[in-house]
């Protein structure tokens, strides 16, 4: 299994006209390139490449013996760019949206050799690059599984996204809040007060909810930058894939959402898949059943393995 991160150097000229010499870094997991089908796994906001192994952020789903089954497969997946994993990031990041991201990834996956793919699978953001990308190259999977996440950004994740950049733009630990406030939008009240109930932590003399919060705002600024936060949470906010081409996508498409996903909310993504199944007849909806809202989608595993493990 190589693991190791692997780069390709490539100048990419953005919609907006800017220039930039592209560093795309990507890790393979599972079976060596072309002697198995191809997933390419496109990461979510603060994922990255390392989709599985020991500390793989998807490793409940990818690996020997899981669903994506890496003796049986080979795993791709790009860091998007500027999100630091690699140690690269990006001053300007209003030069780049979801869309370039995608030509991006089909720059790499032409550079690879790569014509065709099994499945491409993504969660919140990776999903929708994952749209954008299907939408340039109708014919590039076989398969297409977006979780928890549409084709656009609606006004309701639009307006998160905006509080967001304000955080980001503030001089007081503004990653710290802005972690705070996704977590918020990440989760839904009963998630929250199902599992703290008031509790109060006489040594810290806060609320243990607060005290988790605060935490989660910490650990990231441990691990993650300020520059890439912002990057990610620009493209978050502009998915933005052309409608008139989600019909000629070829993928047989399997779009999973979250009951209570208060960031994509399950009702915007089934009137997608009701406008493409008028249409189309590779279009199947499946709906994962949870208190935590968006976070469902790494938290709920046997539920997303159960439906994974009927589609591929």
């Amino acid at each position: 299994m190589k693991t190791e991160l692997n780069y390709i150097n490539f100048s990419y000229q953005t919609n907006s006209q800017k220039e930039y010499h592209i560093p795309l870094s990507y890790q393979l997991f599972g079976q060596e390139l072309f002697t198995a089908p191809i997933i390419l796994v496109t990461h979510a906001l603060t994922g990255n490449s390392n989709v599985s192994g020991e500390k793989g952020w998807w490793k409940q789903l990818i690996g020997k013996n899981q669903i994506i089954d890496t003796d049986k497969y080979t795993v791709l997946c790009f860091n998007i760019p500027g999100n630091g994993y690699d140690d690269f990031l990006i001053d300007e990041y209003e030069d780049f949206t979801p869309s370039d991201i995608a030509n991006i990834f089909l720059k790499g996956l032409e550079t690879l050799n790569i014509q065709n793919l099994y499945a491409i699978i993504g969660g919140s953001l990776g999903g929708g690059i994952g749209w954008e990308m299907l939408a340039k190259r109708p014919q590039l999977a076989e398969i297409f599984i977006p979780i928890a996440c549409d084709f656009k950004t609606h006004d309701w994740l639009h307006a998160q996204c905006l509080v967001q950049k304000f955080l980001l733009n503030s001089n007081d630990e503004p990653l710290q809040k802005a972690r705070v406030h996704a977590m918020l939008c990440y989760r839904t009240p009963q998630s929250l007060n199902d599992r703290f109930q008031t509790q109060y932590n006489q040594q810290k003399k806060r609320l243990e909810s607060e005290d988790w919060l605060i935490y989660h705002g910490n650990a990231l600024s441990e691990r993650f930058s300020l520059k890439a936060y912002k990057l990610m949470n620009h493209l978050l906010m502009n998915i933005n894939t052309e409608e008139k081409m989600l019909e000629k996508i070829d993928a047989r498409m399997h779009m999973i959402s979250v009951d209570s996903d208060l960031f994509f909310p399950a009702s915007e993504i089934r009137m997608c898949f009701e406008r493409l199944k008028e249409k189309k007849d590779n279009v199947f909806y499946h709906e994962i059943q949870s208190i935590h809202g968006h976070d469902a989608f790494l938290m709920e595993y046997e539920q997303l393995n159960n439906i994974i493990k009927h589609i591929l």
